[in-house]
């Protein structure tokens, strides 16, 4: 009897597991009926975007320079060949990406402004730190916070469990009600005070209401990634890499479409003209084109390479035979990437307008461990979601033939805060004023001009109690979950091998002192962090997590 009972008692824990692991894939189900039926997907359109003079009237070299600024998504430090890289161990190289680099100046400790992306991308638009604007954590779409926590909860991996408060959620403003604040001052709106034509595609997540559309914050015009699938996902020239053990990319799958809109945020969607970088780059280069004899802003925010992972199969072909499959299509689409850049490039030089454009390209954050590619942040620990090295150090080039010598080489500390103020400088425009500006102006490591002048001791990163301070060649990292503190001296130790706090208590007084002073006049965050989540700092989310293994909780 005690036999059967056991038996019994054993069926219906299984038979619970599986319905709570059908009541998810019922949920998922949900989220997919609910987006395919949120909005309306036209066809196709024509974009009318404004057209400069159709002759020159002030010479190129006479006029402030055009400016592009093409940020890519999720890319890993080790998937530009630049850097000694490449993706599939090098056997993909990035030589348009690497000719930009060639071209002008490299930044060889760049970083971005935050472990995740959105608020790397409001400091780009500001050059402020998040404790200055209160742009502190990445705004999230409706149900993904606890739908990750739940499927999270279902793997069991080991790691500690996701931290999600239900309650503080419904606080929350609606997604597209997150975003920069109106009153912020973007480099768009610098740039068009001082007389260029201003243009965006792609990604923002800086907020679609409320005056924090993009063409509410200084850009003309938007073409805005209005959800993110890059092709749809039974297009017969898509391949597709879906990651059964990554909650977010269960989610993404679930919630996501194939639509852009035209300066109108939500509304009015339509389906882009093919693979979403190519398409993207095409609409880039009709801009050019349009604007080549007036002096004009792009920001070409591109989704490449974040997941859902979706190459061509024109794509995935010509990158060879590459296990696993993830990591084809992963390389797949980081050969797109650089070719866009390589298309951009090519079509300045067409219009002739290549030597007085000052183009820029960087990347949001570190690559991703929950893609499963244990090497694309190397040599690096770390990952998106977390500020070692790994999470925060990006590749930061500039080209622009009239002013920076090709192969200069910058090897301070650098930050996506740098952006602005340098841009207005290239541009000869003034600061806003009124406005504390955290960054500095690049121009002068760039060019050279002056750069004795130049200096920097200082870098911080904030999400929630997870505080980071650079002091000259010292790193510090603070967490409450753990209750942890990790010192690095970067000099000798740039991949954070070695942990000195125990040994170092001085320098971690003196340098928690400096994050105490900045904490000392930050600002409340815009919106709540809701979630928490536990991250390895040396695994990837397909591996298992082992007691001893450092992590950090990252709030969001």
């Amino acid at each position: 009897m005690k036999k059967y009972l056991l038996v019994v008692a054993g069926s219906l824990v299984i038979a619970g597991a599986l319905a709570y692991q059908n009541q998810t894939k019922l949920l998922l189900a949900l989220v997919t009926y609910q987006s395919a039926n949120e909005y309306e997907v036209g066809p196709p359109r024509d974009i009318p975007w404004n057209h400069g003079p159709e002759y020159e009237v002030v010479p190129i070299s006479e006029r402030p320079p055009n400016i592009i600024l093409i940020v890519a998504d999720d890319l890993g430090y080790n998937d530009i060949s630049t850097f000694g890289g490449g993706p599939a161990d090098g056997r993909v190289k990035t030589p348009h990406i690497d000719q930009l680099a060639a071209d002008g100046v490299v930044f060889t400790q760049s970083y971005s402004g935050a472990g995740t992306c959105a608020p790397s991308r409001a400091m780009l638009m500001t050059g402020r730190y998040p404790t200055r604007t209160g742009f502190e954590f990445t705004p999230t779409p409706s149900g993904m916070a606890p739908m990750i926590s739940r499927i999270s909860a279902q793997m069991n991996r080991g790691i500690p469990p996701i931290i999600y408060d239900a309650a503080l959620d419904e606080t929350k403003p609606p997604y597209e009600e997150q975003g920069l604040p109106p009153e912020e001052v973007t480099i768009a709106e610098v740039l068009k005070e001082r007389g260029y034509a201003t243009f965006h595609i792609g990604k923002w997540h800086l907020g679609r209401k409320n005056g924090m559309a993009p063409q509410e914050q200084g850009f003309d015009q938007s073409l805005l990634m209005a959800s993110a699938l890059y092709l749809p996902e039974d297009d017969p020239n898509v391949v597709n890499a879906k990651l059964e053990f990554d909650p977010i990319d269960q989610f993404l799958w679930a919630r996501l479409g194939f639509a852009n809109s035209f300066n109108s945020g939500d509304q009015n969607r339509f389906e882009p003209r093919g693979y979403l970088t190519d398409y993207w780059t095409d609409e880039s280069i009709n801009i050019i084109n349009a604007n080549k004899n007036r002096p004009f802003f792009l920001y070409l925010g591109h989704w490449g390479v974040h997941t859902p992972l979706q190459a061509t199969k024109e794509d995935y072909e010509a990158v060879g035979d590459i296990k696993p499959h993830r990591a084809r299509v992963y390389a797949a689409m980081i050969r797109s990437l650089d070719r866009s850049v390589g298309r951009i490039n090519a079509a300045l030089e067409e219009a002739g307008i290549a030597d007085n454009t000052l183009v820029i390209f960087t990347n949001d954050n570190g690559g991703p461990g929950y893609i499963g590619l244990p090497d694309i942040n190397k040599p690096f620990r770390g990952w998106k979601i977390s500020q070692f090295e790994g999470g925060i150090r990006v590749p930061l080039m500039m080209k622009w033939p009239a002013e920076i010598a090709a192969g200069t080489v910058a090897e301070e500390p650098v930050a996506h805060i740098d952006v602005m103020p340098t841009l207005t400088a290239a541009a000869g425009a003034d600061l806003p004023e009124d406005v504390i500006i955290d960054g500095k102006n690049l121009l002068p490591l760039a060019t050279g001009v002056h750069k004795e002048a130049w200096s920097r001791d200082t870098l911080f990163w904030q999400s929630g109690h997870y505080r980071v301070v650079r002091h000259k060649d010292w790193k510090l990292q603070v967490t409450a979950r753990p209750s942890k503190q990790w010192l690095f001296n970067l000099a000798d130790d740039p991949n954070e091998l070695k942990n000195l706090a125990e040994r170092e208590p001085e320098k971690v007084a003196e340098l928690r002192g400096l994050l105490d002073e900045h904490a000392a006049s930050a600002r409340t965050p815009l919106y709540p962090a809701v979630m928490e989540s536990a991250i390895a700092i040396d695994k990837t989310l397909i591996e298992p997590f082992e007691d001893g293994d450092d992590y950090i909780y990252w709030p969001n």
